[in-house]
Parts: C-alpha cells; sequence; structure tokens
C-alpha cells in the first residue's frame, strides 16, 4: 500500500527521465463502488503553472511519479465536477467512520494499485499516520520495536467512510444516508462531537422519523440548538414524531410563548397528550410516562384482539410492543397480557384466561424514584399510570425512563432501549 503523503511534493518526471514539476495533487471520482478510482494528478511546473495529467497518462506513482509520455505530450485532464481533492478535501479532515460509528480525523489516505489504475481504499487515522506525514514513520517503527510497543495501525476502509466536512451537495448527500442508517443512540454520540455548524447541516436533511429518534437520544442542549434552528413547520412534525414523554420534555425546556406556538401547530390530538404530559412535576410518574401504549377490551377472543391491534392506530404508535393492557368501555385498566402470550394462545381462547389481574400499577403523581424501585422489584419493562380516582389509564412508564432517576442520563442514553 502507498499513502498521499508518499506522493505529494514529489518530483514528477516524464518518460524520459526529465524533471516536470511536482505533485501538489491528486484527485479521484467517487462511484458506488467500494474504492473510489484516482483520476488525476495535478502538478505544478517550474512555471509555476497548475496542470492536471490523466492518470492514464501516469506509469507509476511510488517510489518515484514517473509519466507515461514525454512532457510534450501531456493532454490535460478535462474537469467533471465533482472531483474529491484528497489533500485538500480528506487530509486533516473529520469523517465519520460507520462502521465504528464514531468520528476521526484523517492522517493519511490510503491508496493502491488495481487492474491498471490506482483506487483509494481507506483513510489512515492512526498515529502513525501523522508520524508518516512528518518523515518519522521508520524511526518511530523501529524505536516502537525496540521496545516492543509496535504502533497500532488503523486504516478505515474507503466504503465505511462519511465525509461531513465537503461543499459537493451529491457527495455529501451520500455521507448522511450512510449515517442515517446508524441507529440513533450512534447518530446522537456522532453529532455530539461535531462542531455545531457541521452537525446542524446533517440533522437537517434527516427524514422527521430519524431526526425525531436521534434528538430522543440526545441531551436537551443538542435538542433545543436543533429544534431551534429548524423551519417552524419541520420542527412540529419532528415534535409530531418523538415519543410524547420525549416532546413533553423538550417543550418543557423551552420558553412558554414557543412551546405553546409548536403545539397550537400541532393536531389536537397529540397536543393534547403532550400538554396531559406538561401538567405533571418533571420527576413524577405522570411527568415521564409516555401515552402510547397499546390496549385491547376484555371479553373478546386472543384472535380478535390481535385483529383489534394490527388495525389500531394507537398500537401503530408504539415502537417496541411487550405487553397489551386490557381495559373496559371506560378505560378503566383491568389486567395486563405479555404480548408472547397473545400470540402464542388459541384464537378462540378468551382475553380474561390470559390475562395477569391487579397488575402492579402507580399513580401520577408518585415520585419517579418510587417508580423505579417498583418495576427493578418485580422484574417489568414498564408500568402502567391510573387516575386514582377512577382507575382509568393515563399512560405507562418505561424502563428506560424510570432508571434516569438512578443512572445520569449520559449514562442511560448508552443503555439498550427497550421502549
Amino acid at each position: 500500500m502507498i499513502y498521499v503523503s508518499n506522493i505529494i511534493n514529489q518530483r514528477v518526471w516524464d518518460v524520459w527521465g526529465k524533471d516536470i514539476g511536482r505533485c501538489r495533487e491528486l484527485l479521484s471520482v467517487s462511484a458506488e463502488k467500494p474504492f473510489t478510482q484516482v483520476v488525476a494528478l495535478e502538478l505544478v511546473n517550474k512555471k509555476d503553472t497548475a496542470i492536471y495529467i490523466p492518470m492514464k497518462q501516469i506509469g507509476s506513482l511510488y517510489p518515484s511519479i514517473t509519466l507515461k509520455i514525454p512532457e510534450v505530450d501531456i493532454e490535460q485532464y478535462q474537469m467533471v465536477g465533482y472531483e474529491l481533492r484528497l489533500k485538500k478535501q480528506i487530509l486533516d479532515h473529520q469523517i465519520v467512520d460507520v462502521e465504528g460509528r464514531r468520528v476521526v480525523r484523517v492522517n493519511d489516505v490510503q491508496i493502491a494499485y488495481s487492474k491498471g489504475g490506482y483506487v483509494v481504499t481507506g483513510v489512515d487515522v492512526s498515529n502513525l499516520g501523522l508520524l508518516r506525514r512528518l518523515g518519522l514513520e521508520k524511526p518511530a517503527e523501529g524505536f516502537a520495536s525496540l521496545i516492543n510497543k509496535p504502533f497500532k495501525k488503523e486504516v478505515i476502509a474507503w466504503k465505511d467512510v462519511a465525509h461531513v466536512e465537503d461543499e459537493e451537495p451529491l457527495r455529501l448527500n451520500k455521507s448522511r444516508e450512510k449515517i442515517s442508517k446508524l441507529p440513533p443512540a450512534d447518530i446522537a454520540m456522532i453529532i455530539s462531537d461535531l462542531d455545531r455548524a457541521t452537525s446542524q447541516s446533517i440533522l437537517e436533511e434527516m427524514n422527521n422519523e430519524v431526526l425525531a429518534d436521534t434528538l430522543e437520544e440526545s441531551p436537551v442542549k443538542t435538542q433545543l440548538d436543533v429544534i431551534s434552528r429548524l423551519e417552524i413547520g419541520k420542527a412540529v412534525d419532528v415534535l409530531a414524531e418523538m415519543d410524547p414523554d420525549e416532546a413533553a420534555d423538550l417543550l418543557s425546556s423551552m420558553p412558554e410563548k414557543t412551546s405553546n406556538e409548536l403545539l397550537e401547530l400541532m393536531e389536537e390530538n397529540e397536543a393534547q397528550d403532550i400538554r396531559s404530559l406538561l401538567d405533571y412535576p418533571p420527576d413524577s410518574a405522570g411527568g415521564i410516562m409516555t401515552t402510547d401504549y397499546a390496549w385491547i377490551n376484555d371479553g373478546i377472543t386472543a384472535g380478535d384482539a390481535i385483529d383489534f391491534l394490527r388495525s389500531s392506530e394507537d398500537a401503530q404508535e408504539v415502537e417496541e410492543m411487550y405487553y397489551i393492557y386490557v381495559v373496559d368501555k371506560e378505560n378503566r385498566l383491568i389486567g395486563v397480557i405479555y404480548l408472547r402470550d397473545l400470540v402464542m394462545a388459541h384464537p378462540e381462547t378468551m382475553i380474561n384466561q390470559l390475562m395477569e389481574q391487579n397488575p402492579i400499577k402507580v399513580t401520577p403523581f408518585i415520585p419517579q424514584n418510587e417508580v423505579a424501585y417498583l418495576i427493578a422489584k418485580y422484574d417489568l419493562l414498564a408500568i402502567p399510570v391510573i387516575d386514582e380516582s377512577n382507575n382509568t389509564m393515563l399512560g405507562i412508564v418505561t424502563l428506560d425512563d424510570a432508571i434516569d432517576t438512578i443512572l445520569p442520563t449520559a449514562y442511560k442514553k448508552r443503555l439498550p432501549r427497550f421502549f
């Protein structure tokens, strides 16, 4: 393998051994392949004029840069408009390693010869890459070998690279697509490591659902920064995609005038769910509950229950469904069924034969730490919140929201999400 640092600023020789200048840049063109083709070399001649030599006229890049032709026969490379300059746009820039799910800085770019041409195969993010550019690679490796502590080589494959500091829209869009496919928690971590302008640019171009999921995993400061910079219509759509409890937490951190304006623009049923959560103290069961849960009426069969859930708009809003809550026509809580038990039951089995009656439940003003204690004590993934006066269902508190009182938010957001 060879590296850009081995090539930049090196002398360029024509086929007759004539020194015709120095290499200032390598240009590549991205393609939907694991590697990207190096298409041209930028030469600065003795008159300080830039000449772009197509790779088909170059015989070798390393250990010396030689042409296949005399200087007089050089035909300038014709720009296509979306070339990537490896030194200017990659070296010392931040990129996202989508496989390792992290932000790193590029210390060198790896190149290989393949099928009659040169391709970019990866980026070197190790300290060794930096030493190579300083001309200290071999002495450093020799010393490391002497003390039996070899340098760690760390090259990220080109297919796993997402550019975040790029002015070329097409290339940047492809990078955003790569990042958008990562789990929301990983996107949130990546965004937190980028500068504000870059992170904002990436988030604004995500679809509403991905952006909402990412904000749910982000610190409040990031949430406020992003929402405040979005066009108001998009901000409303993103809030509508968030879990009601997460949206309520975010709105409660905003000035009252701003939060009311956003709520006024939301659909009435969604706004009402969030308003109901804002009525409770933030560290109470009501303050941390979500109004998204799956429910069925009593007095039906397992088959009818599954058919109902398939068509229920409320059930469609529940991302992870472990419990089904059984309520009467007045929405009073009667029992709870594990989804697995419901699916595995014979279709003609009555619901009351499957459900657990008198489930563990809490009222909305119970402190969050007591909710966490009950969830841990009874090994639950969620606990229903009911109105104490009439036993009607108000929502549920999920495990990840309950343990926020035990673990700092930064650590909680690194745990697997159950809901």
